[in-house]
């Protein structure tokens, strides 16, 4: 089975495949249901194109899967001469329009289908073979029964399925509730993830239900001459539970808009209205292979470097196990780590029992870990030379200008030393098996921070303070912290790779508690 990891811009493109992605998809801009992730535009087809000639096999698919206007439709066909700048194996679209567009224009590429048409029957997927696709990417409320049953009735296509990561309340992502409650359409690529966010349920108080009023967006006081709420939280006898939520007179309360009331109605089964559980399949992929699923598809195009980077290993090692290539035991704790990545409480959702599917989450999800930092590769030998001429020259003129110095002065300038070390930073000396490698440092890292080494081969290494020291390469400085935006190199003595990643835990974390990210 093919693995299909998400990119939401070039660096995370080289993360899906060193951490083990057969293939990744990439959004362009303004095209893609993705429209905050950085996605692809002006000249980065270069470094796509150079890191398929990297990483040779490995394929790239293009989410064209937003539901298009006429002018969109125009801008897209005015786009094509940059599209065929990519080196595209694949386009994921649901809009047919564009499919004798993309035919015309890209004839080597395939057509897969987008999990946003909701394609859950063999008829349907006979269909979609016939003008031309070669894959489908099954809508989320397909079981695996019904995947098995699609794959024995049309053999010859190839069927995708959804194995992890965030899951949009409406499953196969056509919410309104987005452009509802904040006039951004899910179905353009602007959801606010509105599910996402802190509502009360409420009920209209006994008695008073003839004073509500109901406008055309929603049931609301009138704030100006602050009415009293005509809705309580208070538990209703369940008969009359049961009538109100029939009634159409239930009522959602969303912490930011304490005088807005958004209508809901409850019919004769349960339907989840706020946030879904995250999925997970990491240990049923013998019955995904079983049920013929080609392509193992991980969510989360607008998620960090170390979320692509872990969850992609684990599903690779688990694979791996699978087919018989490493065992059990040596993925188990690949497999442990993607617990580790962030995540809300895990569900199968629809492949076994839909009711699974149904339970809800509050909160944002949460990792134990923040992404220190990345490594970028190592200095060549004449940049690690400069970098020792920097300290050697850093060190002689100090020693100079303390020469200079009367015994008064020199004492306050070890004072001031003592007290501001960051102004009076040590030069970095060499030793024996060190090497410099760039770093990207992405949050704070201190000399005494916990870090650790995670790799494509490597689970997680801890770091001792003796094993590295973080240099400034522009003047030969030793650090006492660097964060976002420093420029830094990691001398140390433990051999490291372009794609390594640094891990220090995150002091907030608690385990159990899933924070509230502040949208």
């Amino acid at each position: 089975m093919e693995l299909l990891s998400p990119a939401g811009n070039v660096d995370k493109l080289r993360y899906c495949y060193t951490y083990g992605a057969d293939a990744a998809y990439i959004g362009l801009k303004n095209f893609s249901l993705r429209v905050k992730a950085d996605n692809f535009y002006e000249d980065e087809y270069k470094k796509v194109a150079q890191l398929k000639e990297l990483f040779p096999g490995r394929r790239l698919h293009c989410a064209l899967n937003i539901s298009f206007h006429n002018s969109e439709i125009d801008r897209l066909i005015e786009d094509i001469p940059y599209f065929k700048l990519y080196p595209i194996d694949a386009f994921i679209v649901q809009d047919l329009g564009i499919v004798p567009i993309l035919q015309k224009n890209f004839p080597n590429a395939d057509l897969h289908l987008s999990t946003q048409a909701s394609c859950m029957n063999r008829e349907a997927v006979k269909m979609y073979k016939s003008i031309g696709f070669k894959r489908v990417v099954m809508g989320r409320e397909a079981s695996l029964k019904e995947i098995a049953e699609i794959k024995d009735a049309v053999p010859d296509m190839e069927i995708e399925c959804f194995v992890h990561g965030a899951m949009c309340i409406a499953y196969a992502g056509r919410c309104l509730m987005s452009a509802y409650l904040n006039g951004r359409s899910a179905q353009e690529g602007f959801c606010s993830h509105t599910c996402r966010w802190n509502y009360k349920l409420m009920a209209p108080i006994l008695g008073q239900t003839d004073t509500v009023q109901q406008t055309d967006n929603a049931l609301q006081t009138d704030a100006a001459t602050k009415t009293a709420s005509p809705f309580t939280q208070d538990a209703l006898p369940m008969p009359k539970a049961i009538e109100v939520a029939q009634s159409g007179k239930l009522v959602l309360n969303e912490e930011k808009r304490p005088d807005e009331y958004f209508p809901v109605y409850e019919g004769e089964n349960f339907t989840a209205v706020l946030s879904s559980k995250d999925l997970c399949m990491i240990d049923h992929l013998e019955d995904l292979k079983k049920a013929g699923v080609d392509s193992l598809k991980i969510e989360g195009r607008m998620k960090s470097i170390y979320y692509v980077a872990m969850v992609t290993r684990a599903y690779r090692k688990a694979l791996d196990a699978l087919e018989g290539k490493i065992t059990q035991e040596e993925a188990k704790p690949f497999v442990a780590e993607l617990y580790k990545a962030s995540h809300r409480p895990f569900t199968t959702a629809f492949y076994y029992n839909r009711s699974d599917a149904d339970v809800t989450v509050s909160g944002a999800a949460d990792s134990p870990y923040l992404l220190a930092g990345e490594i970028k590769g190592a200095l060549s030998a004449e940049e690690s030379d400069f970098v020792f001429k920097k300290a050697d020259q850093l060190k002689k003129r100090r020693q100079e200008e303390r020469e200079k110095l009367c015994p008064q002065a020199l004492a306050a300038l070890e004072e001031r030393i003592k007290n501001q070390p960051d102004k009076h930073l040590a030069a970095v000396e060499k030793k024996e098996g060190f090497a410099f490698y760039t770093l990207a440092p992405l949050n704070m890292i201190t000399r005494q921070s916990a870090l650790e080494l995670v790799t494509p081969a490597i689970v997680s290494r801890k770091l001792s303070q003796e094993e590295f020291c973080l240099v400034n390469p522009n003047t030969g400085e030793v650090y006492n912290w660097v964060c976002d935006g420093h420029p830094c190199a990691i001398y140390t003595n433990i051999p490291l790779n372009q794609g390594d990643l640094l891990r220090a835990l995150d002091p907030g974390y608690k385990e159990g508690i899933f924070r509230d990210n502040g949208r």
